[in-house]
């Protein structure tokens, strides 16, 4: 039985979620998502609190019931509090500048990589700390993946573009001559 699945989903003050057949709608002060929904997953809000259920016990249905939880509760967080993702630039002379909807990245390359800003997703850069914010998980997620991508951390001088709270595993590199 899925534990995740279980978890009633409590709705913030301030936002609303409309149920249909196929998706949820959640509206709420930063803006609108939609969520759909499994043909074996049945949903209902009462009180100011969406349960989830299966249909059937079947794989399918177990499967989905903690995850379309989990993304409606994702929807409900976005709409109300939204999410943020922090990246960090480190190395000599890497640089990050923000030029209207593009990040502008010198990350030791013979070029300048520019990377645009989706819809929805807005960045603030702070010396060299890229801070994505938006209502969508996955999708300030994936730009933080997409940018970190550009120059990965390297394991021997921790140079590159890292999340901010992440641990480099450092090497030793080669001993000198005795």
């Amino acid at each position: 039985m899925s534990r995740i699945g279980k978890e009633p989903i409590t709705i913030p003050q301030g936002v609303e979620v409309k149920v249909d057949r196929s998706q949820v709608q959640v509206k709420g002060p930063k803006g609108e998502l939609r969520v759909d929904l499994h043909s074996k997953i049945d949903m209902s809000v009462d009180n100011g609190v969406i349960q989830l259920k299966k249909i059937d016990n079947s794989r399918t249905a177990r499967e989905q019931w903690g995850l379309r939880r989990t993304l409606v509760n994702n929807a409900v967080i976005g709409v109300s509090k939204g999410f943020d993702k922090a990246l960090e630039v480190v190395g000599v002379g890497y640089k990050v500048d923000l030029q209207g909807k593009t990040i502008v990245l010198n990350v030791g390359y013979s070029h300048p990589v520019k990377i645009d800003l989706p819809v929805g997703i807005e960045a603030k850069v702070e010396k060299n700390r890229i801070t994505l914010s938006g209502i969508d998980k996955q999708a300030v997620g994936e730009l933080a993946a997409v940018i970190r991508r550009v120059r990965p951390p390297e394991p021997y001088k921790g140079k590159g573009i890292k999340y901010e709270n992440e641990q480099i595993r450092r090497k030793a590199g080669k001993s000198g001559k005795k």
